[in-house]
């Protein structure tokens, strides 16, 4: 096994990074917040009207958003101060939340003020998304880079894991309590962002272009990178089989009767998988190429996935599930690394815009999909499908030349 660990050493450890620390502390404890309310947001719609289809319109409302705004908010990233812009969006966000709890308490609250919150909501956070993103290479150096992307997925992946239960804990509190205590963690954030020093963006770019000619610039650009093209292309495609598969899932344990406290805990073994995997990419990284993870960790899910189908119990499922979820995130954080080393920084926003349109628009499209799929073979044949599926994206990434050659790029370099 040959070692990739990189040479440089003079970085300082994350924990002494000053700037690291308060962005990553208010990021988790927004992401707490967060967890809480979609936790909290469909069981109050239930309590206040009685209609699923009313909770599912609120909840899809805040993907439509991204959607509809990321090719927007990558070129503020580029061309806006983005340390300005997250301090805006989570000041605003926290102001459009405590508003549930006020009009709750005051016996003004109605379903067109949630849709209206809850999507307003979602523009500023997929603003939020991608200026952060955009500006992590800032914070931290390249070397930090890959440990900065790890630890924070795994702070996400804790938050998945323990934020279920506290967002019920809170529910039974009061139905809007998890509201104020999510617009709280955006005032912790606002906090945070306000005592980080230095700049997020090494050169603030004032494009004299039109909008619509700024953002087909980053499209543009993207798409003249073979490598990345390829690599945002296999991205979406996985991303359209993850909207599919957990509607596979569900239905899936449910044809096992299994319990909703079953259910939960599969998808709580799946947390626990990612938070593992997210334990591990590091040391991975460190001895294995980019190339190298990309093309295994695709074959390792594509060989996954069609367990679900034989998987004699709800037991088995939450292994398979928590065995999937360990090998996705090393994966994913690699090719985070190598787009945001890959990319200059006057691009960074639309990359990461251009790359959360197409996987959050192909996991909505993947769910839907998913629901045809069961509705015409059923749940057992969707599974094997869509491990098919997965079986092409990863011959197609082993028979791709640059993906088998590619080590992660010095910091100037654009490939």
């Amino acid at each position: 096994m040959r070692s990739y660990k990189h040479k440089t050493t003079s970085s300082p450890p994350l924990w002494r990074n000053h700037n690291y620390l308060l962005l990553q502390g208010g990021q988790i404890v927004s992401s707490l917040g967060d967890q809480q309310q979609f936790i909290a947001l469909p069981l109050l719609i239930l309590a206040l009207t009685g209609s699923a289809v009313q909770a599912g319109i609120a909840v899809s409302l805040g993907t439509i958003a991204v959607l509809v705004v990321s090719p927007f908010a990558g070129v503020l990233a580029d061309t806006w101060n983005r340390k300005r812009i997250m301090v805006i969006c989570d000041a605003g966000r926290m102001c459009l939340i405590l508003t549930i709890p006020l009009a709750f308490w005051f016996h003004l609250l109605t379903m067109p003020q949630l849709y209206i919150v809850v999507a307003l909501a979602g523009v500023l956070g997929s603003i939020f998304s991608v200026a952060n993103t955009a500006a992590l290479p800032n914070v931290v150096t390249r070397e930090q880079l890959p440990a900065a992307l790890s630890q924070s997925q795994a702070a996400y992946s804790s938050v998945r894991t323990f934020g279920a239960l506290l967002g019920g804990a809170l529910y039974s509190l009061g139905s809007v309590f998890p509201f104020l205590v999510n617009a709280i963690s955006f005032g912790a954030s606002v906090f945070s962002l306000r005592l980080i020093r230095g700049n997020f963006q090494s050169d603030q770019e004032h494009s004299s272009l039109p909008l619509q000619k700024t953002i087909a610039e980053g499209f543009s650009w993207l798409w003249k990178q073979p490598l990345l093209r390829f690599l945002t292309i296999v991205n979406g495609a996985d991303s359209l089989r993850y909207g599919a598969g957990y509607l596979v899932i569900l239905i899936l344990a449910q044809e096992l009767h299994t319990s909703p406290g079953g259910i939960g805990a599969i998808f709580t073994a799946a947390a626990v998988g990612a938070l593992l995997g997210n334990l591990a990419s590091n040391r991975v990284r460190q001895h294995f190429r980019f190339g190298t993870i990309a093309i295994s960790m695709l074959w390792l899910e594509a060989l996954m996935f069609p367990l679900y189908a034989i998987a004699p119990n709800a037991i088995m499922i939450g292994l398979i599930a928590a065995a999937e979820e360990l090998v996705a995130p090393i994966y994913a954080i690699s090719l985070d690394t190598y787009r945001l080393m890959a990319t200059p920084d006057s691009m960074r926003g639309r990359m990461s815009s251009t790359v959360q349109w197409v996987t959050r628009g192909a996991q909505s499209v993947g769910a839907i999909l998913g629901g045809v799929l069961i509705q015409g073979v059923g749940a057992k044949w969707s599974a094997l499908f869509l491990g098919g599926w997965l079986v092409l994206l990863a011959i197609a990434t082993t028979l791709n030349r640059r993906v088998r050659h590619a080590s992660l790029p010095a910091p100037s370099s654009v490939l």
